[in-house]
């Protein structure tokens, strides 16, 4: 069963994207790719506030533990979400393929 963290009550959905945020972050510049990375989440950004805005008002889920600000008809919560996601998705593509990643090392390219 995993840990229960609602003890930061309705600040508990932020402190989640604050911690996965600050993996992100670490892993793009450990990899020299946060301006590519932006450039991702920016280009993402309007598909996923679209795709986002509308299953909040269908009811496809609801947000219980968080702060209540609302930005532009979406939870702040949300907003870092949308670029936590990608940020951790390119981070990790980029530690893994990109040029000071795994990938020359493991496989001898240079």
């Amino acid at each position: 069963m995993a840990p229960d963290i609602d003890v930061f009550g309705r600040y508990t959905y932020l402190a989640t994207e604050l911690f996965w945020g600050a993996i992100a972050l670490a892993l793009l510049r450990r990899a020299d790719a946060v301006r590519r990375a932006a450039v991702t989440i920016l280009a993402l950004y309007p598909v996923a506030y679209l795709w986002d805005r509308y299953t909040l008002e269908v009811g496809v889920f609801s947000i219980d533990l968080r702060t209540g600000i609302e930005i532009a008809g979406i939870p702040l919560e949300e907003h870092l979400f949308m670029a936590v996601v990608p940020g951790l998705v390119v981070g990790f593509h980029e530690n893994i393929f990109g040029d000071r990643g795994l990938s020359s090392s493991a496989t001898g390219r240079e």
